[in-house]
């Protein structure tokens, strides 16, 4: 599929990840919305994206909370109306704040909860009726943490295999829409988010992480960018995050041996 004069709303464009992927979307041809909820950041991606946007083309940013289903409804029908329905629909929005179980409060575990899924529920909720008129691409965004259980990431994992099993169903409701969706499952990435969770991260989590290679947001929408064109329907993106995957497929016991090695050595150390 060429991405030339298509439309597409990405949610969580600011920054990070999603930004990567806006812009490049921009350099292939495509008209990009982008949305997030700072408004400073927001208008920094703006200026950066339309230094590659040619005269036909349209960019935008809009400020908006995605967890709020009522105020995500009333912006995409705004935005439609002015700019089109989108032929793509990017969901970027996501947060971590691993630590361990008992020391993550409730009122973390429904930050991450809301924020994780209620967000892209109410995206594709809010576009759908338009994308079904002619069909398009959905882009979810969950995490090798989405298909291997981490030691810290107790709320995040429930969120990220909750969007690869969510993703898949709704990929066979949509095929008689011809709409696909596509399920990305990056690495650890050097984004504002990453710093932010490498506060509370414990040092358990950090050893499983080990030597494996941090990814830059650019490398991460490169795969993006083939995937929506090639209409891949899973994106592992880098070597670490493939083997992660064929590993936990294949031998699923090496793979909990292997992270139950790490563990044990932090545990030991700290005795």
């Amino acid at each position: 599929m060429s991405l030339q004069h298509k439309t597409a709303f990405v949610a969580g464009g600011s920054t990070g990840i999603g930004f990567a992927i806006a812009k490049d979307l921009v350099i292939e041809g495509a008209n990009v919305v982008i949305f997030a909820r700072n408004s400073d950041k927001l208008t920094d991606a703006l200026h950066q994206m339309e230094k590659y946007a040619t005269s036909n083309q349209k960019v935008a940013a809009f400020s908006l909370d995605a967890t709020d289903n009522e105020a995500v409804k009333n912006c995409f029908n705004n935005v439609i109306e002015k700019i089109g329905a989108p032929d793509i629909l990017i969901n970027c929005v996501g947060i971590a704040q691993p630590h361990h179980f008992e020391q993550i409060t409730y009122q973390s575990f429904d930050k991450t909860i809301h924020t994780n899924l209620y967000s892209m529920w109410n995206t594709i909720a809010a576009a759908l009726p338009y994308m079904k008129k002619k069909g398009g691409h959905i882009l979810n965004t969950s995490s090798v943490a989405g298909y291997l259980g981490v030691f810290g990431y107790t709320d995040y994992c429930m969120t990220k295999f909750g969007i690869i099993g969510f993703s898949e169903a709704l990929r066979q409701e949509l095929h008689q829409y011809n709409i696909k969706v596509s399920i990305l499952c990056p690495p650890d990435t050097d984004t504002p988010g990453l710093a932010e969770e490498n506060k509370t991260k414990p040092e358990e989590t950090k050893a499983i992480g080990g030597k494996a290679k941090l990814m830059q947001p650019e490398d991460i929408s490169k795969s993006v960018i083939s995937a929506l064109k090639n209409g891949d329907k899973l994106i592992l993106p880098g070597f670490d995050s493939k083997m992660t995957w064929i590993l936990k497929r294949f031998f699923p016991s090496l793979a909990e041996r292997i992270m139950m090695s790490a563990v044990k050595k932090v545990q030991k150390q700290r005795i």
